[in-house]
């Protein structure tokens, strides 16, 4: 049985299947009409709580977070085959290092033939909405659609990204028909 995690509110959830509690919306998220008298247009996305840390003003941060406040999700990868088998993970802007650590943006537990640290790399370039897998630092393979990634390669929507003994199915979020702006 796993070991259930409880959050601020009291709301039981398993950790290794969601990154924060599932019940529970962003803390200081605020999501309004983008202006007055607008409930059914675009929405203005935001941090307003003044509790929320603050960016330290040295470090390097992506754009997303520095124009609004938080890093949004410009697709997922989800586990169709391996130990974590049903989970999804949470691509962000520009590069994402996949690995078993926890440093990793993508981590992926139970999977001792992934290297700890940059296995490959998904990467989402804003300007032209494309995504791209690119083999990582590590001695280990990766293969796009059953096909050895050694070089850069672009990204279709469902395709299948392979490392050690886990299969991801890749969905993007942002592309022709949605972008951030």
């Amino acid at each position: 049985m796993a070991k259930m995690k409880m959050c601020d509110k009291g709301h039981n959830y398993d950790p290794k299947k969601h990154s924060s509690c599932p019940f529970c919306a962003v803390p200081g998220l605020d999501v309004r009409p983008a202006r007055p008298g607008a409930e059914d247009d675009t929405v203005t996305v935001g941090r307003t709580d003044p509790a929320a840390p603050d960016v330290d003003k040295d470090a390097t941060v992506r754009r997303g977070i520095v124009d609004w406040g938080i890093d949004p999700v410009v697709g997922w990868l989800v586990c169709v085959e391996g130990a974590d088998r049903g989970r999804d993970y949470r691509i962000r802007s520009e590069r994402n290092f996949i690995g078993r650590s926890e440093k990793m943006n993508i981590c992926i537990h139970g999977d001792d033939i992934i290297s700890r640290e940059n296995h490959a790399i998904i990467s989402f370039n804003p300007r032209n909405n494309s995504f791209k897998l690119s083999l990582g630092e590590s001695r280990g393979l990766l293969y796009l659609n059953h096909e050895e990634v050694d070089v850069p390669t672009i990204l279709k929507p469902y395709d299948v990204i392979e490392l050690g003994r886990t299969k991801l199915i890749f969905v993007p979020l942002c592309g022709e028909r949605f972008q951030w702006e």
